[in-house]
């Protein structure tokens, strides 16, 4: 599949682009229906968006150049060149964390009343992404004679990138259904998409061929072994606080 979807005044514009656009669009009507429902200011997530959305393109680049900067640094020029891939999702989770605390501390909104708000929705979003790398023939894993593997190079190998799309849609509906549960405590969706999407991409990563490294580690898998230690905790420290409050 050509990765160049169409051209304007030669400008061309790659799929990539448009399935991650289309990913994070989708995602801002589902949180938008999701603001109304809890009776937060749709006005509030806006302005959230408006500086997490770039700031988290900018932490996913940054993320990826910084663990391949062996390439990087000799390709100064291609750091900004983000039209034939190279974003990391851990990297836009970390930028976006980070602003949305800064948000609304200076807005006096509870941090884990918006991240509840968003995070299903970058679930979303990262399912219709992961298609950007079919069409971009990367995010792929090693040889497999499974029936579903997909051709690359010649080679039939693991579908990686349609692993974790399934993985992260499907953790996306649930998201969706357990934030409806009356008992549960402001931060436990966040906490639980940490714990879920870490657990999935420590499975997956491990058939991938592409693997960003550190020290001949695996840094997505790394990072996912802190992630789910950090969500675990996060989920048990904030199901304890309500249950205290429960039982005042």
């Amino acid at each position: 599949m050509d990765r160049v979807a169409f051209s304007i005044f030669g400008i061309e514009v790659m799929w990539y682009g448009i399935l991650i656009s289309t990913g994070v669009l989708l995602g801002i009507v589902v949180a938008l229906r999701e603001c109304k429902r809890v009776g937060f200011k749709e006005d509030n997530l806006i302005d959230f968006l408006l500086y997490a959305i770039p700031s988290s393109i900018l932490g996913a680049r940054a993320y990826y150049v910084i663990f391949s900067w062996d390439y990087y640094s000799k390709n100064l020029n291609e750091i900004i060149n983000i039209r034939q891939g190279g974003l990391a999702i851990h990297g836009a989770l970390i930028a976006g964390v980070i602003v949305g605390i800064l948000f609304c501390k200076k807005r006096k909104i509870n941090v884990f009343q918006i991240l509840d708000i968003v995070i299903p929705s970058v679930a979303l979003g990262q399912s219709i992404g992961r298609w950007g790398n079919f069409v971009n023939q990367e995010a792929y894993g090693g040889p497999t004679n499974l029936p579903w593997g997909i051709i690359v190079d010649g080679v039939k190998v693991h579908p990686t990138f349609l692993y974790e799309s399934i993985i992260d849609f499907a953790l996306f509906l649930f998201l969706i259904r357990f934030r409806k549960n009356k008992r549960k405590a402001q931060g436990e969706v966040f906490a639980l998409y940490i714990i879920i999407y870490s657990i999935g991409r420590f499975i997956v990563e491990g058939l991938r061929t592409d693997s960003l490294m550190f020290l001949n580690m695996r840094v997505a898998q790394l990072i996912s072994v802190f992630l789910v230690v950090v969500g675990i905790y996060l989920f048990n420290v904030l199901r304890k606080q309500n249950s205290s409050i429960d039982d005042k």
